[in-house]
Parts: C-alpha cells; structure tokens; sequence
C-alpha cells in the first residue's frame, strides 16, 4: 500500500506541474502575439530609414566631412550588447545566443582585441560573469512592452563610446524572430555605419534641406537608436515564442507521464488487491 500511495503522490505533483505549465504556455502565447505584431510593424520603418541613409550616403560629396558614425577605423576595441529574456523556461534560446556571443568574444580576446559589454536581460548577464570582462552597462526588468524611450540609454552609451574613440566597432546580439517555432541568434555590427548600396532601379531623387549631409548627420543617431529598440523587440518575441512551445512541450510530457502513472497505478492496484484475495481464500480454506 505504501507503494500506492507514492505512486498516487506522483501523479498528483505531476497533474499540478501540468496545470501550471498550461497556464504559463496561454500567458506566453498571448504575449507572443503582441512582441511579434510590435516587432513585424517597426520592419518597414527599418527597411526605409536603411534606404534613405543609403541614398543619402550616395549623395555625400568627397569634401563634405565624415559623420563621426561612419568612420572606420582599425579594430582594437569593440562593444557588445548583448540581449536575452531576464527569465528561462524558453528551451535552448538563450543558450544559443550566449554560446554564440562569448564565441565571437574568445575569438576577439584570442586576436588581443578586448571587448567591453552591454548587458540587456539577466540572463545574459549571468552567464557573461564567468568571463573577465568590463561592463560598461547593465539593464534589467525592460518588461514585455518597453517603448523607444526605455533604450534610449542602450544607443547613448555605444554611440558616446564610438564617437570618444573608447570602441572601433560596435555589435548587437540578438535573437531574430523568424516563426513561432524557428528563433535564429544574430550577431550584427552596427557601428562604424555602412550604408547599403541601393540597386539603380531603387535610387529614388529627393530633395534635401538645408543639405544631404545635415540630414545624414541628424539621421544616424536615430538610425542606431531605431536598431536597438528593433532587436530588443525582435528578442521579445522570439523569447515569448520560445517559451510557449517549451511550455507545450512540457505540458504534453506531464500529460503522457500522468497517463503512464496512472497505467502503473491500477495494476499495482489490482495486484494488491489479487493478493488480497488470495489471502482471503487461503484462510478460508485453512478454516475448513
């Protein structure tokens, strides 16, 4: 009977796991579907501010001066900002991208090349301790719906390091949503600024006032700032993606193990209660 009634503990902490494991799966679903309409809408807008800084860059004559972002300069420094979800339960996601980014910073260490961070989630946080390097900033509790002013301080910190000459190149890591099952982890240079070649048929004539390079001048920040906020966005999404079919996945094994427990439970049950019996008839026989 003890073993009964261990077998039945089981199966009720395993129906309790499953119940909160369901509940987490709906909360992440919806959240999902709000970080991925917020992500899929700032799209366009990247895709045009990326078409008019290359338009502009192609205007840009050879005696106009170079905007401080898009100077390139022999690598000795870099930055990284590094962003995952400030929880787990979302399977092999922040995995991925922390493996992926202390990569590219062995490999940099490796070339004596140091590399200094920025940190947006406490995941990444964590894990990129156990390296010796500097932090430059650490961010945390952004929540699921964090506007364009709440990463404001990530695109001052990097472009401030750039323009002082404190970092050559600068990197983004992320992770892109790509489906509600596929989260690909990215890792982008974002600084110094390299305008896309436009293809003819796509160069478009503006007029720009006062100048092209003014406008150029006042459209990189916001190109950075709009970079950021872009990955932060596409890494929510994919964290909420991730963590709704982890919680599916886990909802689905504690259904399956409940359905195996409860198979061992009866027969254990049944065998107790054949013993039973048999110990019933035994005695009544030695009676007679």
């Amino acid at each position: 009977m003890a073993s009964l009634r261990i077998i039945k503990r089981r199966i009720r902490s395993v129906q309790n796991i499953s119940k909160i494991t369901q509940a987490m799966q709906m909360v992440a679903a919806l959240k999902m579907k709000r970080a991925q309409e917020r992500g899929i809408a700032g799209r366009p807008y990247a895709e045009k501010i990326t078409q008019v800084i290359a338009d502009l860059a192609a205007l840009s004559r050879p005696s106009d001066p170079l905007h401080p972002l898009l100077q390139q300069r022999p690598v000795k420094n870099s930055i990284v900002v590094h962003i995952t979800p400030d929880r787990g339960l979302c399977g092999s996601l922040v995995g991925n991208l922390n493996r992926k980014t202390a990569s590219f910073v062995l490999e940099q260490q490796a070339q004596n090349k140091p590399v200094s961070l920025v940190t947006v989630g406490r995941k990444g946080q964590d894990y990129m301790r156990r390296y010796d390097l500097k932090f430059l900033a650490e961010f945390s509790d952004m929540g699921d719906s964090p506007s364009q002013m709440d990463t404001l301080a990530i695109s001052k910190i990097i472009i401030d390091e750039f323009t002082n000459s404190a970092a050559d190149s600068v990197y983004i890591a992320y992770t892109q949503f790509v489906n509600t099952l596929v989260q690909k982890p990215m890792l982008l240079q974002i600084l110094p600024i390299k305008p896309a070649e436009l293809p003819p048929m796509e160069n478009v004539e503006y007029i720009y006032e006062p100048n092209s390079a003014v406008v150029l001048g006042g459209l990189l920040p916001r190109f950075i700032e709009m970079q950021v906020y872009h990955s932060i966005l596409e890494s929510i999404a994919s964290e909420q993606s991730a963590r709704m079919v982890a919680m599916k996945a886990a909802t689905d094994n504690a259904k399956e193990l409940t359905t195996d427990l409860t198979l061992v439970y009866n027969k254990a049950r049944q065998e107790a209660i054949t013993k039973e019996l048999l110990d019933i008839t035994a005695g009544a026989s030695a009676l007679s």
